[in-house]
């Protein structure tokens, strides 16, 4: 009787042991794992991040009760000129999504801007999808294919971002419309598939100056800015 008892520990101590390594290798889901990264709300604090369960949408309001109007616009008054078109763009748009935030949109926008680029020249449709409108994206990946068919390809080397200013701010329906004019420095060629350069310049930084607009549904659940149009500065 002495030994069923021992064993009968003993295979329990196993059965639980498995179990804690199972769920230390597999993980458990809890409701609260991380969401995709998104450049735009990657600036936002913890406390944005857990203010709403995952499936509520939060409904357009003016302020929240005992907020004075200076304090619900300080940092869009802060980013633009109170009484011009620009803040009363962004003052719109913050009516609409409480959680928006002028400055770090545009932080976000940068990022996105240089995967973009970077994701273009290199041919990657997944990154692009994830960043473009339907549009949009199918422009890209035309241009992509065509580029493909040559057997061409572009060299490039991303140097930095020296402007990225919002021009314009407005909503379209339930649409966010941001416009950025975006002054940034890259170093790109494309070649043929005998590899001579056909355009562009290897060993020289050139001055991109780019126009575009990036829109999100604020009635939607998900937080992602998309590229809706672009427009090359000359």
């Amino acid at each position: 009787m002495g030994f069923f008892d021992f064993g009968t520990i003993f295979f329990l101590i196993a059965a639980v042991v498995i179990f804690f390594q199972l769920r230390n290798v597999l993980g458990r889901r809890t409701g609260s794992e991380r969401p995709p990264f998104d450049p735009y709300t990657a600036s936002r604090n913890d406390k944005d991040a857990t203010q709403k369960p995952e499936n509520v949408v939060s409904l357009p309001r003016k302020r929240l009760p005992g907020e004075t109007a200076a304090e619900t616009y300080a940092a869009i008054d802060a980013f633009a000129k109170p009484d011009t078109d620009l803040n009363k763009g962004l003052r719109t748009i913050k009516d609409n999504d409480p959680s928006f935030d002028p400055k770090g949109f545009v932080d976000g926008a940068k990022m996105a801007y240089e995967m973009i680029v970077m994701a273009y020249a290199d041919g990657d449709r997944k990154t692009l999808k994830n960043l473009l409108s339907r549009e949009v994206f199918d422009g890209f990946v035309a241009a992509i294919g065509d580029r493909e068919a040559k057997a061409e390809k572009i060299q490039s080397s991303f140097v930095g971002i020296d402007k990225a200013d919002i021009v314009s701010a407005e909503m379209k329906g339930g649409e966010a419309h941001i416009t950025l004019r975006i002054v940034s420095e890259l170093i790109s060629a494309t070649r043929d598939k005998a590899g001579a350069v056909i355009d562009g310049d290897p060993e020289t930084v050139a001055e991109v100056k780019d126009v575009w607009t990036f829109a999100r549904d604020t009635r939607s659940r998900d937080p992602n800015w998309k590229l809706v149009a672009t427009e090359e500065e000359d």
